[in-house]
């Protein structure tokens, strides 16, 4: 009698175990894959920037941190900051990868990138380049900073994906700054 009735609760079991799955599911189901065309108040590649960020409920762009010559903005999915962009024009007698290297060694293994403006480097968890331009024909640089990166998971993808966002933003924002390369 008794393998009788657990057999008849086995069913119930399954069946509860299968509705949990489902509503689980159903929870989960409100996650959205978000596209960021606009990064600092210029046009981004959207496929840039979206291995950077998870699924979830709700985006938030805030590119009203950025004042002239310095625009700045952060990403963030559920309330939780993804991706922080600053932009500077700067004298070109400041080595920024040189005063910033305690910094970069805090985001994890920094290492040059080579071809990306006058310098640069990418670390685990953010990236920095340099470029020199001609801002109000004064000499000057331009300098693209991005951290707060735990996105991809994986390291190596992490630092590819920053590699190519600072690879094609860096003359984007250059250019909508007016620093002429």
């Amino acid at each position: 009698m008794r393998s009788t009735k657990k057999n008849l609760t086995m069913p119930v079991r399954g069946a509860a175990l299968l509705a949990a799955v489902a509503v689980g599911a159903a929870g989960c189901s409100s996650q959205k894959k978000f596209e960021v065309s606009d990064l600092c108040g210029r046009k981004v590649d959207s496929a840039l920037v979206a291995p950077f960020l998870p699924e979830g409920e709700t985006l938030e762009v805030n590119g009203n941190l950025s004042a002239p010559e310095q625009p700045r903005c952060k990403v963030s999915v559920d309330g939780e900051l993804y991706l922080y962009v600053r932009g500077n024009i700067d004298e070109p007698d400041f080595d920024p990868l040189k005063a910033t290297e305690r910094s970069m060694r805090r985001l994890g293994n920094p290492a040059p990138a080579d071809g990306i403006g006058d310098g640069a480097t990418i670390a685990d968890h953010g990236a920095m380049a340099v470029r020199a331009c001609t801002y109000k024909g004064e000499k000057s640089q331009y300098i693209l900073d991005i951290d707060g990166v735990d996105r991809p998971k994986d390291t190596a993808e992490r630092r590819g994906a920053l590699e190519k966002l600072l690879r094609a933003h860096l003359p984007v924002l250059m250019e909508a700054e007016g620093c002429r390369p």
